[in-house]
């Protein structure tokens, strides 16, 4: 099966050995999205806030390979604190307000960059 390297501008930069994305058949992979600004670099640590930019990341990266959140099928959401799970979840219902997909969520000791949150996803064209 032919596989494809997704990359974009409007999503942070991979940093490490890995890519924003993967594109395998009919499927989009993204790697974990945290909360960086891709225009700025700013990490946000605000709960909500990093939520929203995580899945702004994320979207990013699905736009970039011909797809949506539209079309995600499961999400996998790791978090600093489990005490943040209502939140992350007020933002979170803004983005998949039908046809929610399959979700993890769980609470990790650390993160890239000491970030509250990273998101990745897998969609389908």
């Amino acid at each position: 099966m032919k596989r494809e390297i997704i990359s974009t501008n409007n999503a942070p930069q991979a940093i490490g050995p890995y890519s924003q994305g993967m594109r395998v058949g009919d499927f989009i992979f993204t790697s974990g999205q945290i909360p960086v600004n891709p225009v700025t670099g700013e990490l946000v640590m605000d709960i909500q806030k990093a939520t929203r930019q995580s899945l702004e990341n994320v979207k990013a990266v699905l736009e970039a390979a011909g797809t949506s959140l539209d079309k995600v099928v499961k999400v996998s959401v790791f978090v600093k604190n489990m005490n943040d799970f209502a939140l992350v979840n007020e933002i979170y219902a803004e983005y998949f307000k039908e046809n929610q997909p399959a979700r993890s969520c769980v609470e990790v000791a650390r993160l890239p960059k000491d970030s509250v949150i990273e998101i990745e996803a897998i969609a389908t064209i």
